[in-house]
This record gives structure tokens, sequence and C-alpha cells, in this order.
């Protein structure tokens, strides 16, 4: 019963309880907006719904997303302890209010009313030699879910070739077709390589790295970093009504691909950029 509480907390602050880092971006664009301007009223709004949000433990956004848990556990530990543990909270914290039932069956239209389903919700399971489990935890909306994009290299509308200039190209395009669909300002995680399945996978995982965090590989890092300056030159702004801040992150990661593909996968997720952290280690739990 104890790790099924721990995990109700986590999918609460996840929910409720925006992380420091990002808060603190929205903050700053904030204050680099003009005054009078839409979009200095839309990051007021935005700012003030976080606050309120903590203080009263309600969710940030009316839609809580699609939970996706990433559970690293030690070797001979059973998947099955997490799983159940992760259902019961679910359906727990939906009754609570701290979820909205978003588990919706596409061939009958029927909500499950408890965000339990089939792949619902989804689970990366990781084994490793650490004394210690680590759990994370995405809550993914469906309005920024909803402009993630893939792309395969070489790409002739673009003229963008297999090549890190191709991807550049990729990236704004996919962000100049989101304008002001996915909730902008938004933060972008990119995956590089791969099949279509694991390029996908990839970009969303970027979302669990600290805004400021760089990729290691200076060519990545690089292009994190002026990626980043010139999507905001596009002037999208805050749910697309125009000003200084069109993202508030670029994450990009790459892995080895088939020789006959090049795939370019772009997740896209809002400025309710709900991600968490429970570590347990010698019987004390964590939350980040």
């Amino acid at each position: 019963m104890e790790l099924k509480k721990s995990i109700l907390e986590l999918i609460r602050k996840a929910a409720t309880d925006l992380s420091p880092d990002v808060e603190q971006v929205l903050s700053e664009a904030y204050q680099r907006e003009d005054e009078g301007t839409p979009a200095k009223s839309v990051f007021n709004t935005i700012l003030e719904n976080v606050r309120m949000a903590r203080e009263n433990s309600t969710p940030i956004c009316q839609d809580t997303g699609s939970l996706i848990f990433y559970i690293d556990f030690p070797v001979g530990e059973s998947e099955k302890t997490y799983r159940e543990a992760i259902h019961w909270a679910a359906k727990e914290a939906t009754g609570l209010q701290y979820l909205r039932p978003n588990a919706v069956d596409p061939i009958t239209a029927k909500n499950t009313g408890n965000n339990i389903g089939v792949n619902a919700p989804y689970f990366h399971f990781h084994q490793w030699d650490k004394d210690e489990v680590r759990i994370r935890l995405m809550l993914k909306g469906g309005g920024s879910e909803n402009v993630g994009t893939q792309y395969k290299l070489p790409y002739p509308p673009l003229k963008a070739g297999r090549d890190l200039k191709g991807v550049r190209k990729l990236i704004i395009d996919a962000v100049v077709n989101a304008q002001g669909l996915g909730c902008a300002p938004g933060v972008i995680g990119v995956g590089i390589g791969g099949g279509r399945d694991t390029a996908f996978s990839l970009s969303k995982e970027q979302f669990f790295r600290k805004i400021g965090e760089r990729n290691p590989m200076k060519e990545l890092a690089d292009m994190e970093t002026e990626l980043y300056k010139d999507l905001n030159k596009l002037e999208i702004g805050p749910m697309g009504f125009g000003g200084k801040t069109t993202v508030l992150e670029v994450f990009i990661d790459s892995q080895a691909r088939h020789p006959a593909t090049f795939f370019v996968s772009i997740s896209y997720t809002c400025w309710a950029f709900r991600r968490k952290t429970m570590t347990i280690k010698n019987g004390e739990v964590n939350y980040d």
C-alpha cells in the first residue's frame, strides 16, 4: 500500500505542481514581453494559474494528459508489482480529480472513466544494477500531442537532406505548422534516427531533461541553443497571439538508424510541461 500511495502522490504532484525550472522560464518570458500586449496578459494568466493550482492542489490544465511512466528498478524485482500499484494510483487519482478521465476506446468511443485501458497508462520498464527505484512520470496533453510530427529525410518539399542542416529545417517547419495549436510556448523534443516508433520514443524521453540541460554531444548542444533563439524569432508567441517567446526549450538526441532510413520525430509539449520523478532507496521516497 505504501508504494501505491507514493505513486498517487507522484501523480498529484505532476498534475498540480509545475516544476520550478519550468515556472522559472515562464516567469522570465513574462518579464520579456512588452506591457499592454496580449503576450504579457497571457503569461500573467498562466503564472496565476500555476500558483492557484499548486495552492489548491488542483490540475494545472483541464487536460491532465495521458500517463506515461518510465520505471527503472533493480534486477530481480517484478514488473507486475509496479504495474498494479500504478493502476491503483491512476484510478484513485481520477476519483480524487487530480486526473480527468482520458482513456477512450477507439473502437467503441467509450471512456473507461478511470484512465485505465489498453496501453493506458503506458509503461517503459528498465532493469538496472542500482539498489534503488526510479519512477518518472509524464502527463502528455492531447493538444500538444496533436502537433507532434515525424519526417523522413531526404524531404524534398523543404530541400532537406540527410544531415543536421536538413534536421534543422524540419524542426522549424514543425513549429511553424504548430502555430498556437499546441498551447504555446512549447518545449520541443527531437529524436533523430531509429525506426518510426523508436524515433518518437526518443523524442519524448527528452522531456525529462531539465530546462537548460544540454546534450553532451557538442553538435547537438549547439543546435539546441541556436534553434531556441531562432524559433523564438518566429514571434508566434503564447497561444499564437504573437510575442517574444514561442518555445521554452529545445531538446535533441540521436540514435543509430538503418542505412535505408533517416527518421526525425518531433514531439511538442505545451507550457503545462508536467513531469515528475520519484526515487525509492532504503525505504525512503523522494520527489523531484
